[in-house]
């Protein structure tokens, strides 16, 4: 076996590239602290794999529940966000498919509407944290997807030429469409 298939063999291994895990956090523990203390507001921190979540006393069930779930989607998303290297992602998605590769790649909390978002003049994209839990190989597809916005601006013939380079372009627009409940808005 060549040098070069081994190494793209420990990428995919690596990164799960074309894998179906979700791209999320390992698990942790939740701790609730009624503080007597603390009047409003909620709070909350990672203690190794414990996360422990400050309330007020007097707080009913209800609202710690509501309050308690919330946080723990925050850190879910913040450590997941942390574990997942875009860069090296977007780096060998763009090697192996012959695209340019973007100064900068970041998860962004406030994409609503779309799944990622390219500005070819400062050659960044933005990924939504909404893609959180979803199987790597469509969190690929939109980076892809977004490095073709790198040589083509619209979603032209050109554009989708690009695109379908990578091997579960089909699958993963069939997997967001499911997810956005709004047909192809999400795709844009």
């Amino acid at each position: 076996m060549s040098d070069m298939n081994s190494n793209t063999e420990s990428e995919n291994s690596e990164l799960k590239l074309f894998d179906d895990s979700p791209v999320q956090p390992q698990p942790f523990q939740i701790e609730v602290v009624r503080s007597k203390k603390r009047r409003r507001t909620v709070s909350a921190q990672m203690h190794g794999d414990m996360l422990r979540v400050s309330i007020p006393s007097w707080m009913s069930k209800t609202e710690e529940a509501t309050n308690v779930a919330e946080m723990v989607r925050r850190f879910k998303r913040k450590i997941a966000t942390q574990e997942v290297d875009l860069t090296e992602r977007a780096r060998i998605l763009a090697k192996r498919y012959s695209l340019h590769t973007p100064t900068d790649i970041e998860w962004a909390e406030n994409l609503t509407s779309v799944w990622g978002l390219c500005t070819p003049s400062t050659k960044t994209i933005r990924m939504s944290t909404r893609l959180i839990g979803f199987p790597s190989w469509v969190l690929d597809y939109v980076i892809v997807h977004e490095l073709a916005h790198l040589h083509v601006s619209g979603h032209g013939p050109d554009f989708w030429e690009i695109t379908r380079r990578y091997e579960k372009t089909e699958r993963a627009i069939g997997y967001l469409i499911a997810k956005s409940g709004d047909n192809e808005t999400d795709l844009d």
